[in-house]
């Protein structure tokens, strides 16, 4: 149970005026309440620091309270909780690694009942205050059990299953593998199948499509979420009547404001043919969720942009358009010429991606004397005729 004056007004004000503090130096002074540990100061102040841009809802909610800062990295982000609730609905659903509670905060908005299981006594109280302080929905009902335990003694079949395993090993390493996870996906599958027609599972963002596929078998929707450009969550609906090889792959990318989505299948990507050109006047680089999605052909035929090379997903085009990554103007094109290249770039500040390229970034700083900044863009790539080619740019989006 976690310490209940932590919710003293006088305890929840200090937390609240110290939260950019240097937590360093204020652990050195030591507590100013004496039923209050200063490690238990610092690991709220901790929470509400992580929780001002992941958890927003939580960080402006009166007497939210947060746990250890490792629990709290391994939580979903708010915005992609609500994405998630998005995907389900329904009478009932049970979160079976519940943590922290937002996933099935935000579940508990599109299903009737929601049912949360967390082995972990302190994530499982703090999940079940929040949720007090956060709502007036009385529709979660809290068990501090092993969820597959829960599930396997239970006699109700749900709509949804909702399960999110661990993915770090005993000593502390991460993991992606699906055996790997803590529980083993391929072990406990069958179980999910035999209490709900329809499963979502979150995997390490890192796990092959391919491999989820052939494993998971049962796979329905695939969707990649990423945030900032970066890929932080691969999410799989699975549903046992699910017969379809055209399965659906979908990106989001919530990006400043911006939602770039975009949908294809694996299936349809492998019969599309390949578009290939020399630069034009515009570069395109798809967003994370679509690198993740391989889904490179399939850019080509929707926005109608070739690409530089087959393996460069770099994609370039005469007119502007919307498209759901980086855009560049292209200024010059020039060859992989080291001594050319230190005469052009006499500003010494470059921007530097490499695509389908030998060299790595470092290594190309190094050789040409250049260090990050300034507002030009270099890629250095490989053209459809397998020339080292640098494209200099400007960003446009």
């Amino acid at each position: 149970m976690f310490n209940l004056e932590l919710l003293k007004p006088n305890v929840q004000k200090f937390i609240r005026l110290h939260q950019k503090s240097d937590l360093t130096k204020l652990v050195l002074k030591g507590s100013p309440f004496p039923k209050v540990s200063v490690q238990e100061i610092a690991q709220q102040i901790e929470g509400l620091k992580k929780a001002e841009k992941k958890l927003p809802t939580w960080f402006y909610t009166k007497n939210s309270l947060f746990p250890k800062k490792l629990n709290l990295e391994q939580t979903s982000s708010e915005i992609t909780a609500k994405y998630k609730a998005n995907l389900v609905k329904g009478t009932c659903l049970i979160d079976l690694t519940g943590g922290f509670g937002v996933d099935s905060f935000f579940f508990s908005k599109n299903i009737d009942e929601v049912t949360y299981c967390e082995k972990n006594e302190e994530l499982a109280q703090l999940a079940k205050h929040n949720f007090q302080e956060l709502s007036n929905r009385k529709n979660t009902v809290f068990h501090n059990k092993n969820g597959l335990d829960f599930l396997n003694k239970s006699d109700r079949v749900f709509d949804w299953i909702y399960i999110d395993p661990s993915r770090r090993s005993n000593s502390g390493n991460k993991v992606f593998r699906l055996e790997d996870c803590a529980p083993n996906l391929m072990d406990c599958l069958p179980l999910l199948m035999e209490k709900s027609k329809n499963i979502l599972i979150k995997t390490a963002p890192l796990l092959d499509l391919n491999l989820g596929i052939s494993a998971l078998k049962n796979v329905c929707e695939i969707h990649i979420v990423a945030v900032s450009n970066e890929v932080k969550e691969l999410l799989w609906i699975l549903n046992s009547k699910t017969g379809n090889d055209q399965i659906p792959i979908k990106t989001i990318n919530f990006n400043k404001g911006k939602t770039e989505k975009f949908e294809s299948s694996l299936k349809k990507e492998q019969g599309l043919p390949q578009q290939i050109s020399e630069p034009l006047r515009f570069l395109y680089e798809p967003n994370s969720a679509i690198m993740k999605s391989g889904l490179f052909n399939s850019v080509s035929e929707k926005f109608d942009l070739p690409k530089l090379h087959a393996n460069s997903h770099l994609y370039t085009s005469k007119k502007l358009i919307d498209f759901p990554g980086r855009t560049f103007e292209i200024s010059k094109v020039l060859p992989f010429k080291p001594k050319l290249l230190k005469r052009e770039f006499s500003t010494k500040k470059a921007n530097i991606a490499t695509r389908n390229f030998p060299q790595p970034v470092d290594q190309i700083k190094a050789k040409l004397g250049l260090k990050d900044g300034g507002d030009e863009y270099l890629f250095f790539t490989t053209d459809f005729e397998e020339r080292k080619t640098v494209l200099v740019c400007k960003k446009i989006v």
